[in-house]
């Protein structure tokens, strides 16, 4: 009987194993929206860290993490970290930012696993004063470790409807009226 579960162990490890080497050390999370609103009126939200955290899911979802912020207040160099009980701990820096067109973030992720990956924030024409607003996060599982982590952690299902709910928001905040 043991010997048959010792077995049954072994042949389960190598079949992550082999699943894990197998799987494309590569992800790409994207979501896209039209909000109607020009590019000029939408660019300052994302380019922003602070103005962005105004609608950032994962802030949401953890309101008591510490947020700092360095850098310019906008641009190239703009950037902030974050540690947080759900929201773990990292960093993200503007390292690309060219107006109503795309902006471009390098993310450190500290804890609870540590990663880089790129952010991507760009702005389409849609036509009649709307603009198609695409958030993609894209990078390399490194290492045989990451690429067993991401078979339990997919990050499509964790991500993708975090970007939808912070696009959603952010057209709320962008299309809500001027107060008096």
């Amino acid at each position: 009987m043991i010997k048959k579960l010792l077995i049954g162990l072994v042949v389960l490890v190598v079949a992550i194993l082999a699943a894990a080497l197998l799987k494309s050390p590569d992800f790409r999370v994207e979501r896209s929206l039209v909000i109607a609103a020009p590019a000029e009126k939408i660019f300052p939200w994302f380019d922003s860290h602070k103005k962005f955290n105004e609608f950032n899911p994962w802030l949401k979802m953890d309101p008591d993490a510490k947020v700092e912020y360095t850098g310019p207040e906008s641009g190239v160099g703009a950037a902030s970290t974050w540690d947080g009980k759900l929201t773990g701990k990292g960093k993200a820096t503007t390292t690309e930012s060219r107006p109503n067109e795309l902006i471009r973030l390098r993310m450190d992720w500290m804890e609870p696993m540590e990663g880089v990956s790129t952010v991507d924030y760009t702005f389409a024409p849609e036509g009649g004063g709307k603009t198609k607003v695409t958030w993609a996060m894209y990078g390399t599982n490194e290492g045989l470790l990451a690429k067993v982590m991401s078979l339990v952690f997919n990050c499509e299902s964790m991500c993708g409807p975090e970007f939808k709910k912070g696009l959603t928001e952010a057209a709320k905040l962008i299309t809500a009226p001027a107060a008096p």
